[in-house]
C-alpha cells in the first residue's frame, strides 16, 4: 500500500514539474497541442483524440502567461502569433486552447481607446484592426474597426465577419481609393462610399465587392449620389457589373436617369453594354453596345438607340409621342494586319427626326442635334505587290434631315494606276520633255440614286438609279531652259458613260418645265491642254549699317500659261439639245445635266493665264538670337492670279483673285486674307438690287474680302518662365497642393494661363447692290487658379448683330483620387449645365460617376 501511495505521489510530482517546464519554455520554440484520452476501452487500448490544431502554432511576446486550468495563453506587448498562412501582430493576444480561438487587440491609450491597430496578415493580404478574433476550427473571424486593403481600394468597417477564406461580410463600411488616406498621409479620405453592408467574395485571381445601399461623401460631406446597390470587381481581367447612371432634369421630358445599365464581357474579344435612359414624363431609350477587339488585327463596335420621346401632357394640344432609332457601326483595321487589303466602316443610320427628338443627352452635349446631314461609308482597298494599281470599293449612304432626302452610292469602285513615265531614260538621269512625260490614269464606276428616305430599296428607288463609268488620263512633262525658266506641258482626257440621259421640255398644260430621264446608254469625251512657263526673281534692299532693319528680301514667282479646250456644246459633238422655255425662248441644255458623270464643258477656251507669287522677308537686329540677326516674314505668300480668254465672246477678262498669308511675333500672330476684284463695271437699274456686268473694263470693284486673324496669348509671352525651386528655398504642401513659400511664408506657384484670340471678317457683294458683312471675335482660354483648380471657357461675339454666339464656361478640379468638372452653356438653342465627378482608380473609372444635367427650351427662363 505504501508503495502504491508513493508511486501516485511521484506521478503527480512529475506532471507538475512537466507543466511548470512547459510554462517557462521559450516562445520561439513551436509547440504542438495534443490531448490524450486516458481511458481504457473494452479492448484495453488507449484512444488518442483528434488534435484541436491542424498545424504548428508559433507565438512570442515580451510577457507570456499561461493559465493551465482555464487552458488559456496570454501574450502582452509585441505579441505575435503564427498559424498556417496567418500572422497576427498586436499589443495583446489571447489563445483559448479549449475553444480554439485567438483574440488580438491593438495598443490602448490612457483612456482605454485603441490608438495603434493590430496587424493581421493572411494569404499575402494585410488587415489593420482594433480587435480581432479567429476560430481555428471553423476558420471564422470577427474584426472591429478593420482596415482592409483590396487592389487600389481600402475598406474601413465597424464590424467585419469572415465566414471562410473567400467570403467576408462588413457592416457600416467606408470604401475609398484615396491613396493619401490609404498610405496614412491624411487622417480622412477626400471621398468615400458609406455602405450599410458590404459582402466581399475572393477568388483565386479576382475579388468582388457587393455593396448594399451606399452614399458618396466628398470631404465627409454627403452628395446626392445614393446607390441602392453596386458590384465592384477587383481584377486585372474584365468583370461584369452594374453601370451607375447620371441624373438630372430636362424641361421638355422631365427628370431622368441617364445611362443606367449592365456590362458583360463575352469571351476574349467581345463585351456587351446595355444602357437605358428613363424620364418621368414617359420618354425612354434603350442603348445596346457591343465592342470587339483583336490585337494587331482590328477593332470596332456596334451601337444602337431605340426609344420613344414623349412631350407635353396626354390629352392636350402640346402632347406628342415620337419613336426614334439609330444604328451605328465602326470598324478599323490595324495597318499592320494586312498592308495589301484594308477594310473600314463608319455607318450611321437614323430616323429622320432622331436628333430633334433624342433622349440620349450625349448628342445634345456634343452638338449633334445641330446636324443637317449624316453620312455612312464602307470602304475596301486592295493593293498589289507587283501590279502598279490600287482598287478601292466603297458604299456610301447620306441622309439630309432638312428635306428628308437620301443619297445612296452602291457599289462605287475606283481603279487607280500608279504614276509612271512614258519613256525610259537613256542615261539614268531624266532630262528633256520626252523623258519627263508622266501618265496618271484611273477608272471610276459609280451607281448612285437620290431619293426620299421612305422610297429606299423600293421600285421607285431602282427606277431612279443611275450608273456611270468615267476614265481620266492626265499627261504632263516639264523641262528647264535658259537656266532660270521651267517649261511645263500637260493634257487631260476625260471619257464617260452613263445609263441615263436628260430630255427637257415645257408642258403648257401644267405650265412647268419638265425634266425627263431616259434609260439610254450614252457617253462623251473631252480634252484640254495647258502650257506654262515659270521662273523666280529675287530683289534685295540693304539698309545702312547700325540701323535696326538690315535688309528686306523680295522673291517673286511669276508664271504665265495657256489653256485650250474646244466648245463641246457645239452641234458637231451631239452633247447638247435645245428646247423652248416658258417664255418661248430657245434654250440649250446638255443631255448629261443632273447626271452622275457630270456634263462636258461648253464654250471654247483659249485663255492666257497669269499668276504672280510674292514672298517678302525682313532681317532685323536681335539680342536673343546667337547670330545677332532675326528673320521676320512680312508676307509668307501674296499671290495674284487671273486669265484672259481669247475665245470668249464677252467678258474675256476673269475675276482677279488675291490671296495672302503671313505670321508675326515669332509666328504667333497668324493672318490670312483673300480678295476678289471684278475688272468690269457693274450697273444697277432703278429699283433693282441685282446689277448687270457691262463690257466697260477698268472699274476694278471689290466683290469679296475675307480676313482671319488668330493670336495665342499666355503667361510665358509676358515674362520668362520662372524656376520656382531656385527662386524660393521652401517647398511645402497644403492639403494635396504643392506650393513654394517665400521668407514671409506666402505661397507661390506657377499660375499658368492661355487665351486664344481669333477674329474673322467677311465682305461679299458679287452683283448685289448691298454687300453682306460678317464680323466676329472669339476667345478661348484657360486659367489655373491653384495647381489643381482650373477655369476654362470659350465665347464668340457677332459684331454685326451685336450678340453673343456659342459660349461655354467650365471649371475643373483635380482632387487627388477623383476629378470634378462643371460645364455651362448659357446661350443658344440648348442651355445646358453639366456636373461630373469621376473616380481616377482603374477599378472604379467606369463604375462610379456622378452627373447632373439640366436642359431647358430655347425660350424658357434661365
Amino acid at each position: 500500500m505504501d508503495k502504491t501511495v508513493f508511486k501516485n505521489i511521484l506521478q503527480i510530482l512529475i506532471i507538475l514539474i512537466f507543466n511548470s517546464f512547459l510554462a517557462q519554455e521559450s516562445p520561439k520554440r513551436p509547440i504542438k497541442a495534443t490531448i490524450i484520452n486516458d481511458t481504457i476501452s473494452k479492448k484495453d487500448t488507449t484512444v488518442a483524440a483528434k488534435e484541436s490544431l491542424e498545424d504548428v502554432l508559433d507565438y512570442k511576446a515580451d510577457d507570456i502567461r499561461r493559465d493551465v486550468p482555464k487552458k488559456m495563453i496570454y501574450l502582452n506587448k509585441n505579441a505575435q502569433v503564427k498559424y498556417q498562412d496567418m500572422q497576427i501582430d498586436a499589443d495583446y493576444i489571447s489563445i483559448d486552447e479549449e475553444r480554439n480561438i485567438f483574440f488580438a487587440r491593438g495598443k490602448l491609450d490612457s483612456l482605454g481607446k485603441v490608438f495603434e491597430w493590430a496587424q493581421v496578415n493572411q494569404g499575402g493580404k494585410k488587415y489593420e484592426v482594433e480587435s480581432f478574433s479567429y476560430n481555428t476550427k471553423t476558420r471564422e473571424a470577427i474584426a472591429y474597426n478593420a482596415r482592409t486593403e483590396e487592389s487600389e481600394g481600402l475598406i474601413v468597417a465597424d464590424k467585419t465577419k469572415k465566414y471562410n477564406d473567400s467570403v467576408f461580410v462588413m457592416r457600416h463600411a467606408e470604401f475609398t481609393t484615396d491613396t493619401y488616406y490609404i498610405s496614412k498621409k491624411d487622417t480622412r479620405p477626400d471621398y468615400h462610399l458609406l455602405a450599410s453592408y458590404i459582402k466581399m467574395q475572393k477568388g483565386k485571381e479576382s475579388s468582388t465587392l457587393i455593396v448594399g445601399p451606399a452614399q458618396m461623401y466628398i470631404e465627409d460631406v454627403p452628395t446626392p449620389l445614393v446607390m441602392p446597390f453596386a458590384i465592384l470587381p477587383f481584377s486585372s481581367k474584365r468583370s461584369a457589373g452594374i453601370l451607375i447612371p447620371s441624373f438630372g432634369e430636362r424641361e421638355d421630358v422631365g427628370f431622368f436617369l441617364n445611362g443606367i445599365g449592365y456590362y458583360q464581357p463575352i469571351g476574349e474579344h467581345f463585351d456587351l453594354k446595355v444602357l437605358a435612359d428613363v424620364y418621368t414624363k414617359g420618354s425612354w431609350n434603350l442603348r445596346p453596345e457591343v465592342n470587339y477587339l483583336k490585337k494587331y488585327r482590328y477593332t470596332g463596335n456596334f451601337s444602337a438607340d431605340i426609344g420613344s420621346t414623349v412631350r407635353g401632357i396626354k390629352g392636350l394640344s402640346n402632347y406628342s409621342k415620337t419613336g426614334t432609332y439609330r444604328i451605328a457601326w465602326r470598324h478599323t483595321q490595324d495597318a499592320k494586319a494586312n498592308p495589301f487589303l484594308t477594310f473600314s466602316a463608319s455607318v450611321d443610320m437614323t430616323s429622320t427626326s432622331f436628333y430633334n427628338n433624342t433622349v440620349n443627352n450625349n448628342f445634345i452635349m456634343d452638338q449633334s442635334v445641330l446636324r443637317t446631314q449624316q453620312n455612312s461609308t464602307l470602304s475596301l482597298t486592295k493593293r498589289f505587290l507587283k501590279l502598279p494599281a490600287t482598287i478601292t470599293s466603297t458604299a456610301s449612304y447620306s441622309q439630309n434631315f432638312a428635306d428628308g432626302s437620301a443619297s445612296l452610292r452602291l457599289p462605287q469602285m475606283n481603279v487607280a494606276i500608279n504614276q509612271f513615265y512614258l519613256f525610259k531614260s537613256k542615261t539614268g538621269v531624266r532630262s528633256g520633255l520626252l523623258e519627263n512625260i508622266t501618265v496618271n490614269t484611273g477608272l471610276n464606276l459609280t451607281n448612285s440614286v437620290v431619293t426620299e428616305s421612305g422610297e429606299m430599296f423600293t421600285d421607285a428607288m431602282w427606277d431612279k438609279l443611275q450608273t456611270g463609268l468615267k476614265n481620266n488620263i492626265a499627261l504632263g512633262t516639264n523641262a528647264t531652259f535658259a537656266k532660270y525658266f521651267t517649261f511645263s506641258l500637260g493634257a487631260t482626257i476625260d471619257n464617260a458613260l452613263t445609263t441615263k440621259t436628260l430630255t427637257k421640255y415645257y408642258d403648257p398644260i401644267i405650265n412647268i418645265e419638265v425634266d425627263q430621264f431616259n434609260k439610254k446608254i450614252a457617253g462623251y469625251s473631252t480634252f484640254s491642254t495647258t502650257a506654262s512657263v515659270q521662273t523666280q526673281l529675287y530683289g534685295m534692299l540693304n539698309f545702312k549699317k547700325g540701323s535696326t532693319i538690315e535688309a528686306i528680301r523680295h522673291m517673286v514667282t511669276p508664271s504665265i500659261g495657256f489653256t485650250y479646250s474646244p466648245d463641246f456644246g457645239g452641234s458637231q459633238f451631239g452633247y447638247t439639245r435645245n428646247y423652248y422655255n416658258a417664255n418661248g425662248a430657245l434654250t440649250p441644255y446638255s443631255i448629261f445635266d443632273q447626271g452622275i458623270v457630270g456634263s462636258p464643258s461648253t464654250g471654247m477656251v483659249g485663255a492666257l493665264s497669269y499668276s504672280i507669287g510674292n514672298n517678302v522677308e525682313m532681317k532685323v537686329k536681335s539680342k536673343s538670337d546667337s547670330t545677332g540677326v532675326k528673320k521676320m516674314k512680312l508676307f509668307e505668300s501674296l499671290n495674284i492670279s487671273g486669265n484672259y480668254n481669247f475665245a470668249a465672246k464677252d467678258h474675256p477678262w476673269s475675276i482677279i483673285s488675291v490671296n495672302g498669308q503671313s505670321s508675326f511675333f515669332d509666328n504667333k500672330l497668324s493672318v490670312n486674307t483673300s480678295l476678289t476684284i471684278d475688272p468690269y463695271k457693274i450697273l444697277f437699274a432703278p429699283g433693282s438690287d441685282t446689277g448687270i456686268r457691262t463690257e466697260d473694263f477698268g472699274s476694278f470693284s471689290v466683290q469679296g474680302f475675307n480676313m482671319q486673324v488668330s493670336y495665342p496669348l499666355s503667361n510665358e509671352l509676358f515674362g520668362e518662365k520662372k524656376d520656382y525651386s531656385k527662386v524660393y528655398s521652401q517647398k511645402g504642401e497644403i492639403r494635396n497642393e504643392n506650393y513654394f513659400f517665400d521668407d514671409d511664408n506666402y505661397a507661390h506657384f506657377e499660375q499658368a494661363w492661355t487665351l486664344n484670340v481669333n477674329a474673322n471678317y467677311q465682305y461679299s457683294r458679287n452683283l448685289s447692290r448691298t454687300a453682306t458683312k460678317m464680323a466676329s471675335i472669339g476667345l478661348d482660354g484657360s486659367l489655373k487658379l491653384t495647381p489643381y483648380w482650373n477655369i476654362n471657357g470659350s465665347t464668340h461675339y457677332d459684331m454685326v448683330s451685336k450678340e453673343l454666339a456659342y459660349t461655354r464656361i467650365g471649371f475643373s478640379r483635380d482632387q487627388r483620387s477623383f476629378t470634378i468638372n462643371f460645364n455651362w452653356v448659357p446661350f443658344g438653342q440648348y442651355k445646358v449645365y453639366d456636373f461630373f465627378i469621376g473616380i481616377k482608380a482603374n477599378i472604379l473609372s467606369d463604375a462610379l460617376k456622378y452627373k447632373d444635367r439640366s436642359f431647358t427650351q430655347p425660350n424658357a427662363p434661365f
